[in-house]
């Protein structure tokens, strides 16, 4: 059995009496019981196996039946060498819940879309070289945020909020547009001004590909930031859409 757990403390209302045993692990050298593990560092039980004998201090002055002891190993730090001793438990350590496993499951339950592709030429339709094209998403919950679920394990419960932070568009002609906004939808009144936030001009026709369209993908960043269990953190996913545009040379008649 192996378990990450809280310290057993005082379980069972009953301290132990003897002094910890440490391992070997738990001197800077190998050799010395070395300094013990800080409280709040995340460590793992495991039960001993063989229990040690009846009558030694691991049992700190409890008999066999009367509980079990469990190797208890801490990592103070991603570079330090875990720290490993014998601490005896009338009870198997809780399982401690960790709270960014929680916060990913939250995120789980959340339906987050790519962008609800918004475009100026529209699919379907045929823009022209050198003129403004608008590039926007549909503001709704599921494309852009914000975005909101709770997850509950044990006594933690961690409630995370997704927003998108970023889009990036790859517009099928080899360049890329990166905008922080949701963009603005085109309206006939804006007539040949550019985008104010989001927005592209190609210079060449979309015939120039095999294809005949300028294949369009823009792929939001969410960013997710989770508070629950005392704790706080942050994480990221992505999402994408894809959308073919036409994009045609002016013709000039004599």
């Amino acid at each position: 059995m192996c378990v990450e757990a809280d310290d057993p403390g005082t379980s069972g209302g009953t301290k132990p009496a003897g002094r910890p045993h440490l391992g070997g692990k738990a001197g800077s050298n190998g050799k010395g019981p070395g300094k013990g593990p800080v409280s709040g560092m995340p460590c793992t039980y495991k039960l001993a196996d063989p229990q040690p004998p009846a009558g030694s201090m691991e049992w700190g002055g409890h008999e066999p039946g009367d509980g079990a002891v469990y190797e208890k190993t801490c990592a103070p730090g991603k570079t330090d060498a875990a720290i490993t001793q014998l601490v005896w438990a009338a009870d198997p350590p809780a399982a401690r819940v960790d709270p960014a496993v929680v916060a990913q499951q939250a995120v789980d339950k959340m339906l987050l879309r790519g962008p609800r592709i918004g475009i100026t030429p529209k699919p379907g339709g045929k823009g022209v070289v050198g003129m403004p094209v608008y590039m926007w998403t549909a503001k709704g919950a599921e494309t852009y945020g914000p975005n909101m679920a709770s997850a509950t394990a044990g006594s933690v419960t961690v409630t995370a909020t997704a927003r998108v932070s970023k889009i990036v568009w790859a517009m099928g002609d080899g360049s890329a547009v990166t905008c922080t906004t949701a963009g603005t939808p085109y309206r006939a009144e804006f007539g040949k001004k550019p985008s104010p936030d989001c927005g592209h001009r190609y210079t060449q026709p979309s015939s120039v590909l095999e294809s005949g369209k300028y294949h369009v993908t823009a792929t939001s960043t969410w960013t997710i930031d989770w508070a629950g269990g005392g704790e706080t953190g942050q994480l990221t996913e992505t999402r994408a859409s894809a959308a073919d545009i036409t994009v045609a040379e002016v013709q000039v008649l004599n």
